[in-house]
């Protein structure tokens, strides 16, 4: 028998994906997919092949025909997301989300050769064709198709790629995820899931944390040869296509899709981990020091402190804390959020088979976006639900610009999310009267920001050195978690002690396998964030109007033309230590708190 956890809050919503569809049967699904269909066999007749021929005009046609394509087609797709999400590991569930992604393939077959063959036009084609007004309006989007230029391959071998890619890393990804939500770890005589473990880590309980960390280690470990495997296999066809591509490093095609300089990414690496014993280790020094301890295990890292009450926070305190903190900087940004809960997008339960972690969901701009949680009532669960939200707002904001615009790169994507968690916690701590109180939600803060920041880029470094070393040969279980080893105690720090049980915890980080190269855009945004937080703690003048704007704006500009109104460049390497210096700030302030108290 699973036992539930015992500060799971009563009263959890759950969202309503009827919103979309009434069910996987439903005669709106299947009329919707063949529209698609049908639509994108048309539109292969009539422009295959002949883009060159047509003015602006007639693209900027051709361009919103297959913008509604693919609306119709991701609902049907985010649907299918969203329902196997909510339950991986329902065989039924599993087998829809297969066969829509089959089919879902098979449909942009006929389309794929769009994106192909406006690369193919020349510049000054395009040029021409941009002083369109209609056309110019997707300008932002056919500078980032046309970004990818050098990278394509024949129209043969794309279509390929694109049509194995259910049989290969599609595959690949859905075994990773069907294989840890079935995991049943036993921790103190109890069988919990992966999330439920995860979340006895931050127990109060030394014994609970101890217990959890060696079942997460033992079902790791039982699972290790073929997490090996997924881990390996999708390494290597990263590789071979990259190589196919000429992309210099592995990195590449992710600094691209995310439309930011590979010197930008390397600053910001090169600040953060210049910065490991400034912030982790002194921080983690504290901490020990502060619990009683000269070294730590490393399941006490997430541990709470030992003034933290740690009192659960229902449901309501949580809705009523994020959308005051929101509210207090902006009635706009709270009433678009207090959607999510009125109208049944949010899904917070934790359950059996349930995908762990948190994420918000675009969806489509003409539905609305969607967010999952694993709400156990931690103060932390309040700081996610603040993120997904932020991520939410976005992209309902964003929404209008349409599907093919609305989308925003990694990098800033995190931007709205961890600004929406600052403001929390501004609030949080601007109210809280009780020194030790006080100090508890600094120290919290601090170890959500060392989280983001420093555990991002350690991840970063980790993924990196496997895919570098994957070309080399297929990487051993010892050498996946050298690796490990070695990049989490570069970044941590002396005062943790990893033992062999820690040489599995590779295993369950969903980003490596799912985005490749995701996870320095954390970092990006923590640190973006500390520095348009202090601009606006300086009265910058219409803050919120520009931060408005730069929601809204999608996927329209780039970093640089989004900070710009700040008075913020990401480009110039003083802008990363700017932020690194706030989370270096609450360190120090924690330090002159518990010095002063002996």
């Amino acid at each position: 028998m699973t036992a539930q956890p015992a500060t799971q809050p009563s009263a959890l919503p759950e969202w309503n994906l009827d919103h979309l569809y009434s069910g996987p049967d439903a005669p709106a699904l299947e009329r919707d997919l063949k529209d698609a269909e049908n639509r994108s066999a048309a539109f292969h007749e009539r422009h295959a092949g002949k883009l060159a021929k047509l003015d602006g005009a007639g693209l900027a046609a051709a361009v919103a025909d297959y913008e509604t394509i693919l609306e119709t087609l991701h609902r049907v797709m985010s649907y299918a997301q969203l329902l196997h999400a909510g339950n991986v590991t329902d065989g039924e569930i599993a087998r829809f989300y297969q066969t829509i992604q089959e089919r879902a393939t098979v449909i942009t077959s006929q389309t794929l050769f769009f994106t192909l063959e406006i690369n193919r036009l020349e510049d000054a084609a395009v040029e021409t064709m941009l002083a369109d007004d209609d056309f110019a309006r997707y300008r932002p989007w056919i500078e980032d198709i046309r970004i990818m230029r050098p990278y394509q391959l024949s129209d043969e071998v794309e279509k390929l790629l694109h049509e194995k890619s259910v049989a290969g890393k599609n595959a690949w990804t859905r075994l990773f995820d069907e294989t840890l939500a079935h995991l049943r770890l036993a921790v103190g005589g109890e069988e919990l899931t992966l999330t439920d473990t995860l979340d006895r880590l931050t127990s109060k309980d030394g014994i609970q944390r101890r217990d959890a960390g060696n079942a997460l280690a033992k079902g790791l470990k039982d699972n290790a040869r073929l997490l090996a495997m997924v881990t390996n296999t999708l390494a290597k066809d990263k590789e071979i296509e990259d190589t196919w591509r000429g992309y210099d490093t592995p990195a590449q095609p992710r600094h691209l899709a995310n439309q930011v300089e590979p010197e930008v990414v390397d600053a910001l690496v090169a600040a953060v981990k210049g910065s490991y014993g400034d912030l982790a280790h002194r921080y983690y020094g504290l901490k020990a020091r502060w619990m009683g301890l000269k070294k730590m295990d490393w399941w006490d890292r997430n541990a709470p402190l030992p003034d933290d009450a740690a009192r659960p926070f229902e449901w309501a305190e949580a809705k009523s804390m994020v959308l005051d903190a929101y509210g207090g900087f902006a009635p706009e940004m709270a009433d678009v959020a207090g959607k999510f809960f009125d109208q049944g997008w949010i899904d917070a339960p934790p359950r059996d088979g349930k995908a762990s972690g948190a994420f918000a969901h675009p969806t489509v701009p003409s539905a609305h976006p969607y967010v999952l949680l694993n709400y156990h009532g931690k103060a932390r669960d309040v700081m996610t639900l603040a993120h997904e939200l932020g991520h939410g707002v976005h992209q309902v904001l964003a929404g209008p610009q349409g599907l093919l615009l609305a989308n925003t790169p990694l990098t800033l994507a995190e931007t709205a999310s961890v600004f929406g968690e600052m403001l929390t916690f501004r609030a949080l701590l601007d109210a809280e009267t009780d020194p030790a109180r006080r100090r508890v939600l600094l120290a919290g803060k601090v170890e959500d920001m060392l989280n983001t920041v420093v555990r991002q880029v350690a991840f970063h470094d980790y993924e990196t050195r496997v895919h570098v070393a994957r070309r080399d040969g297929e990487l051993s279980l010892e050498q996946l978690g050298d690796i490990w080893i070695e990049t989490q105690t570069e970044s941590l720090g002396p005062v943790f002690t990893f033992d062999d049980d820690y040489r599995w915890l590779w295993g369950y980080i969903p980003h490596f396998i799912h985005v490749p190269f995701y996870v320095y855009a954390y970092a990006f945004g923590d640190c973006l964030v500390n520095a348009l937080y202090g601009v606006f703690q300086s009265g910058h003048e219409g803050f919120q109007a520009k931060y408005f704007d730069m929601l809204r704006a999608g996927g329209t500009k780039r970093h640089k033309e989004l900070l710009a109104p700040f008075g913020l460049d990401a480009s110039d390497p003083a802008f990363w230590q700017q932020g690194l210096s706030v989370i270096s700030g609450f360190i120090d302030e924690l330090e002159g708190s518990l010095n002063t108290d002996g």
